[in-house]
Formats: structure tokens, sequence, C-alpha cells
């Protein structure tokens, strides 16, 4: 490998992690919590009526960020195929990490707090958001590997498996925060976990 060759593969790399790195900047300068106010990081956090709810590495909203990374892989290969892999996986990340600091302003949050059932949301810690980014960035990379049908389906299986368990997911969220419907709200609020 030619050391220009070697420079086109690795540029994109840098960026994306650029990327990272000034978006978990960006949260800290806004006050976001760089870890759970409970002082510990677990692995998962499971109980989604909670305040450590998207304070840890993965929970239940984690499936909707590898299905963000199943989207853009798709929509960035219909309109950006002429670009690397690396330079597509760069506009992902730049597109997710836009979301999450925008999803982290206070504007975003009350929203959240306002229109859906989400009362104790006070927006994600630093972690959580970097875990969710490599969410995506695991599902970018699982669409690039995969026939479409299985992508198609993992979209399905994540969203029919969170809705039932946890009365919510990537739909019901978007849907919920752009135009809230009374019933869905009331359903939502009777979930188990």
């Amino acid at each position: 490998m030619t050391d220009t060759t070697a420079r086109d593969r690795l540029t994109p790399i840098l960026i994306t992690l650029g990327i990272i790195l000034l978006t978990a900047a960006s949260l800290l300068w806004i006050g976001r919590e760089p870890i759970c106010k409970c002082g510990y990081v677990k692995l998962w956090h499971g109980e989604v009526v909670s305040a450590e709810n998207s304070q840890h590495l993965s929970d239940w909203y984690t499936p909707s960020h590898i299905i963000h990374g199943f989207l853009f892989y798709g929509a960035l290969w219909l309109v950006a195929r002429r670009l690397s892999f690396g330079w597509r996986l760069a506009l992902a990340t730049l597109i997710e990490c836009g979301w999450e600091i925008i999803e982290n302003s206070d504007a975003v949050i009350e929203r959240y707090r306002t229109v859906t059932i989400s009362l104790d949301y006070y927006g994600d810690s630093v972690i959580n958001t970097m875990s969710d980014v490599a969410a995506m960035i695991l599902g970018f990379w699982l669409a690039s590997r995969l026939p479409v049908w299985a992508t198609v389906a993992l979209i399905i299986l994540f969203e029919v498996a969170t809705a039932l368990i946890i009365r919510d997911g990537l739909a019901l969220n978007v849907l919920m925060l752009l135009y809230p419907v009374d019933w869905i709200a009331d359903w939502q609020a009777a979930r188990p976990v």
C-alpha cells in the first residue's frame, strides 16, 4: 500500500474520531454529566422510567442507535455511493453527533419532558452519548456487511421488541417528539419496565 492510499484510508477515520471527540467536548461544555450522577457506570441499564436511563453504556434505546446506522448507511449508499466507506461513515457520524448535541440541548430535553412520558429525562450522560454513537457505527458497519433483507429484518425486530417490552422505540420516539398522540402517551405510561 502506498503512502497516498494509506493516508486516503486513514483521513476519514481520523475525522470520524475528531467528530466524536468534539461532540464529547461540546456536551461537557453545555453542562451534560460525564457519567451517571449515581457515580458509577453500568454496561446495561434496563429500567426505562428511571433517573439512570440514558446515563450508562447501553439501555433499551441502544437498538434505535443501531437502526440509525442502518438508515444512514442506506441513505448514504443511495446519495453518495461514490464516496468510500470511510467518508460515508464520517458523514453518518457527523449526522449522529449533530443529533446527539441537539437532543441534549435544553430546548429538546424540555420538549421530551413536555410531550412524552419522559418526565425524569434530563439529557444523556456523555458516556451514554458516546456509546450511542458507537452503536450507530456498529449499525453502519453491519449494514455494509449484511444483505438488505437481514438489515430490514433487524430493524423490524428491534422496533417490535422495544415496542412490546418498553412501549417505545425509534419510530414511536420520533412520532411522540414531533406529533404527540394522546392514546400512545397513555399506552406508554402503563409500561411495566
